[in-house]
């Protein structure tokens, strides 16, 4: 690891550049299918939409940094069928591998909340086709 305080001057990391680097470190994960929690899924799709916006990489993403320590908190969505505890513990290796390469500083926790998981078939806003067919159904009379 480098040091960030040193004879020479201080290195400060800001906030936002570990919630980066463990936001693209917990996606690069096979089974994430989706971060934050659910207001924040929801607040970042609307925000997608608008011109010139883009998904942020630290959605789902809250950290805590000081001089030479940093701890980490995840909110998941997960593929079914993953295994929560092995993916878990792969988001957890590989965020604390990144942020510790790529910042110096160490990472005494990271912190996973699994918010929801993603079934087949289950439509992530692009034209909810079943929910068109429920409106549908809906609108008819149930009683003929």
């Amino acid at each position: 690891m480098s040091e960030l305080v040193t004879d020479h001057g201080k290195t400060k990391i800001a906030d936002g550049v570990v919630a980066k680097v463990s936001g693209m470190a917990a996606r690069e994960i096979g089974g994430v299918h989706a971060m934050g929690g659910g207001m924040s899924r929801t607040f970042g799709a609307v925000k997608e939409k608008l011109p010139g916006q883009k998904s942020s990489v630290s959605q789902g993403v809250s950290v805590q940094v000081g001089e030479r320590q940093a701890a980490v908190d995840i909110d998941l969505v997960v593929d079914y069928g993953v295994s929560i505890p092995d993916l878990a513990n792969a988001v957890r290796d590989n965020v604390i591998g990144e942020v510790e390469h790529m910042t110096g500083l160490e990472v005494v926790e990271v912190n996973i909340s699994v918010d929801d998981i993603h079934l087949p078939g289950d439509d992530d806003g692009d034209g909810d086709k079943n929910g068109d067919q429920q409106k549908a159904e809906q609108d008819k009379p149930r009683v003929q």
